[in-house]
C-alpha cells in the first residue's frame, strides 16, 4: 500500500516499516503477534504545522498497519505529535512518561496502548 505515507510527517517512515515489517512476518509469526497483542491501535499523529494524520495498527484480525480510521472500531487510541511517535519508537522516551508528562493521551483500553511498544520493538526487529 503505498498511500499509507503522509507528507510533511517524520513517522511516515517509520509506518512504511512497520507495513514492511508485518509483511515480513510469516503466517505463524504474525498469528504470535496477534495472539500476544490483541488490539486496534489508532494512532492519530500531529506534526508540527498542526496537521494531523491517522494510521491504524490492527494486531487483533490480520496484522496490517493502514492510514485512516480503524475499522472496525478501534480498542485503543493514541493521540501525540509526530516527534512523540519517532521517540518512541526509537527508544527515547519511554509510554509511561510521554502519558505522564502528556505528550501521548490515550482514548479506550489505556492498558492495551502499553503493548504498542512491544509492536514497535517486534517489528523493528523484523526490518
Amino acid at each position: 500500500m503505498s498511500d499509507i505515507k503522509a507528507s510533511g510527517f517524520k513517522a511516515s517512515e517509520l509506518i512504511a516499516g512497520l507495513e514492511a515489517a508485518f509483511s515480513k512476518y510469516t503466517d505463524a509469526e504474525k498469528q504470535a503477534q496477534i495472539k500476544k497483542t490483541n488490539g486496534i491501535f489508532e494512532l492519530q499523529v500531529t506534526n508540527d504545522k498542526k496537521e494531523t494524520v491517522t494510521w491504524t495498527i490492527d494486531m487483533k484480525k490480520n496484522g496490517t498497519v493502514y492510514k485512516g480510521k480503524a475499522q472496525p472500531k478501534a480498542d485503543v487510541t493514541i493521540i501525540l505529535s509526530d516527534d512523540t511517535l519517532i521517540d518512541l519508537a526509537d527508544g527515547k522516551l519511554n509510554g509511561q512518561k510521554a502519558f505522564m508528562t502528556g505528550k501521548l493521551k490515550t482514548r479506550g483500553n489505556m492498558m492495551l496502548a502499553t503493548k504498542l511498544d512491544t509492536v514497535l520493538k517486534g517489528a523493528k526487529a523484523k526490518l
